[in-house]
């Protein structure tokens, strides 16, 4: 019955030690092999994904990946892009200046310039190890209006976002999808741009209706395509938000969830 699988990365696919489990990577191949399409979702740039697309294998002609939250789709093998709604210089520059009175970091991925922020902080290096960037130090002000721009982060420990994302206007909901990914990232993207929307754009293109496809995921940045999925599935370590959306909880990422999922509703183990 199912024909694609989307599956959320950091904390759904891979456990706490960000390694893929040898369940996990059989569960996936078994799929394939059965002819279903698995393609990763997740909130990272493609260099953060490459080494698992590699792993898994998932490299060749009819292999998809969908990165920055469904910003970019993208076949594997060459990169040649599938949908790309993004943001502008504008834009990263209007949330800058909202982040600066807020008292809280931000930093964007930029098509053309790579990771950049106004101020070097913990989360954007994190970022930058995690996804083997450089970064680029540079005032948003300063940017091109019309440069393109792939997201934009508000990032900080709890303790100082949270307070934060309390006085975000409500423009900024309007004008733009708004997700939290973790409790120290809150991600800013085009107001068309999220996994569902990502998601919903693979699954035309490759001729798959909404009732074939699963998605799992763990965070609010999941929630659209937990919505859009005709099997929405929470890992055991969801939020609990995101566990309200899902049509089934499956095990935690560090327990092979996405393995017992793929073999139940896909391998009919």
């Amino acid at each position: 019955m199912y024909k694609l699988i989307a599956l959320d990365m950091d904390g759904t696919l891979l456990g706490h030690d960000k390694q893929i489990s040898a369940r996990n990577k059989a569960a996936i191949a078994a799929a394939r092999q059965q002819g279903v399409t698995v393609v990763l979702a997740s909130g990272r740039p493609l260099e953060g994904m490459t080494r698992y697309l590699d792993e898994l294998a998932m490299t060749g002609a009819d292999d998809y990946v969908i990165c920055y939250n469904g910003t970019l789709v993208q076949r594997a093998a060459d990169r040649s892009v599938i949908r790309s709604q993004a943001l502008r210089g504008l834009d990263a520059s209007r949330v800058a200046q909202l982040a600066r009175q807020l008292g809280v970091n931000v930093h964007a991925f930029s098509r053309t310039l790579g990771l950049i922020t106004p101020a070097l902080n913990h989360y954007t290096e994190h970022e930058s190890r995690l996804n083997d960037l450089p970064i680029t130090l540079l005032d948003f002000a300063e940017l091109d209006p019309e440069d393109e721009i792939l997201k934009v982060m508000l990032i900080d420990p709890p303790e100082l976002l949270t307070p934060a994302i309390a006085q975000l206007p409500a423009s900024l909901y309007e004008d733009y999808t708004v997700v939290q990914s973790a409790p120290f990232f809150l991600e800013i993207m085009n107001r068309h741009s999220h996994k569902g929307a990502g998601v919903s754009a693979l699954a035309e293109h490759l001729g798959i209706e909404r009732r074939q496809v699963i998605c799992m995921g763990d965070a609010g940045n999941d929630s659209h395509m937990i919505e859009y999925a005709g099997l929405g599935i929470a890992m055991g370590n969801a939020t609990d938000e995101l566990k309200a959306l899902a049509g089934h909880i499956t095990a935690s990422n560090d327990e092979d969830g996405v393995a017992v999922a793929i073999e139940r509703f896909v391998l009919g183990a």
